[in-house]
């Protein structure tokens, strides 16, 4: 490193969703002559199966480093020791590399870690929240820390006026969170990102100028956004960063060969891609309606079933699958690369939970959705890709909350033979296109990210 180079230091929150975006703007501004350092934390690290090598990596505490998260018990145990010791080995981090020659310029947080801002203005540094959520899902976590809108709302027939957005929504549309004690803990988290937002230097949103256009100039008027996604690999974008093909950090080990060696096998557009996440939790009753749902569409399905998720499959389901068709007609796997899938020629359909970062993946590769979101922010991702921009359907829960097995059937088939899919189709084409041109010279987030690379060195020069 040039003593003159600019040095991010990147803090992500420790979940896989939370790391790739991170990541990804991190090569981004890598590939401009931003030193980078990424601080996981350490009981984060424990659990990758592999790390990155182009970036430094440096861990700090959440002061539970055999097992995180779990180890905490409880969620607000987990956040209360998360901030003090956290915001300690933060410090020491930043201390430490001022010492060894290469200080910090700015930090590039998650706003779930809000107590960094304090840290960054401790040490003098610039600060950049980076969300890793939609726009939209921001914009409501705002109008709740105002106390516009409550979560959940009272009454599930209700529409709900968020200013922003163009047209009411529903009570189904907006992120869940069921009245448990933990569930409140996570959702004052969500709305705690506001908290000291006023005093950041940039708000760099993981979305793109002309998928959210309305929200965004609305958010704009109060905080410094800009958007600078989507944040998957360069290879599947504008293919200006060399080599780019994968995240390149991960806690589960892909089974790429199985899925590409079956896919290859595949007719053009023919397969349902399925993948709820590195988080969801399906109930058995949902595994198994879907499970049939997807026997019944006779479709050739890909299935992503984590392992702490196949005992939950009916009994003998993957054993049938072999022996009747010679494992043609499905297979199950416990991960899969999935931009790799998406990408696939025989992929028709992907039929997902419509986490952040599967939707964008899904946008920028052209693969129109099956719409089955579980919890958080998914159900307003679900609403904009049905509604908004018309890239998918929704596979609606009955009043048990399960989707049932006709539900799942019918979405598939529209999606991949009637003429409404067609449109679908086409509209995915459509916003592919528009993804790769947003990070390609000149669009509108490699702009955001180039004004955001020269604010960074100027600082840099003017303490010079």
């Amino acid at each position: 490193m040039t003593t003159d180079q600019a040095h991010c230091l990147i803090l992500p929150y420790p979940v896989q969703g939370h790391i790739n975006p991170m990541l990804q703007f991190s090569k981004r501004l890598q590939s401009k002559r931003i030193k980078i350092t990424i601080a996981p934390t350490k009981s984060f690290l424990k659990n990758m199966k592999e790390l990155p090598t182009s970036m430094s990596i440096e861990a700090i505490s959440d002061g539970y480093d055999e097992g995180g998260r779990d180890q905490a018990g409880t969620f607000l145990a987990y956040a209360t020791r998360f901030k003090e010791i956290g915001s300690d080995t933060l410090s020491q981090l930043i201390q430490k590399l001022a010492n060894s020659g290469c200080p910090v310029n700015c930090i590039v947080y998650d706003p779930f870690l809000p107590w960094a801002v304090e840290v960054a203005k401790n040490f003098g540094l610039t600060s950049a929240a980076f969300f890793t959520q939609s726009c939209a899902v921001d914009n409501i976590y705002y109008h709740v820390h105002k106390g516009v809108i409550k979560l959940p709302p009272t009454q599930n027939d209700e529409e709900i006026l968020i200013p922003g957005f163009s047209s009411p929504i529903e009570a189904s549309d907006v992120p869940t969170f069921v009245i448990n004690p933990e569930a409140e803990r996570i959702l004052e988290m969500l709305v705690n990102q506001f908290s000291n937002l006023d005093k950041v230097d940039w708000v760099l949103i993981n979305s793109f100028y002309e998928l959210e256009k309305e929200v965004i100039d609305w958010m704009s008027k109060i905080y410094p956004i800009k958007t600078i996604g989507p944040t998957i690999p360069s290879m599947y974008l504008d293919k200006r960063l060399h080599d780019d093909k994968e995240y390149g950090l991960s806690i589960f080990k892909p089974m790429t060969n199985e899925c590409l060696n079956w896919l290859n096998h595949q007719p053009i557009s023919s397969v349902v891609y399925v993948s709820f996440g590195s988080l969801a939790k399906l109930e058995a009753a949902q595994m198994e309606e879907l499970a049939c749902g997807l026997r019944n569409s006779n479709k050739n399905f890909l299935w992503v079933v984590r392992s702490t998720e196949e005992p939950k499959l009916p009994k003998n389901f993957i054993e049938e699958l072999k022996l009747t068709s010679g494992n043609n007609k499905g297979l199950v796997v416990s991960w899969c690369p999935q931009l790799q899938v998406l990408e696939h020629e025989s992929i028709g359909c992907f039929l997902t939970h419509c986490g952040w970062n599967s939707t964008l993946e899904a946008i920028s590769l052209g693969v129109p959705m099956v719409a089955m979101p579980q919890w958080s922010d998914q159900p307003t991702n679900a609403k904009l890709v049905k509604d908004v921009w018309e890239i998918g359907v929704r596979a609606k829960q009955d009043e048990k909350g399960i989707v049932r097995r006709e539900v799942i059937e019918e979405c598939i088939k529209l999606v991949i033979e009637e003429d409404k899919g067609k449109v679908i189709r086409e509209n995915a084409k459509k916003w592919k296109e528009l993804a790769r041109n947003v990070v390609d010279e000149g669009g509108s987030s490699d702009k955001n990210i180039e004004e955001f690379v020269s604010k960074l060195v100027k600082c840099k020069s003017h303490k010079k």
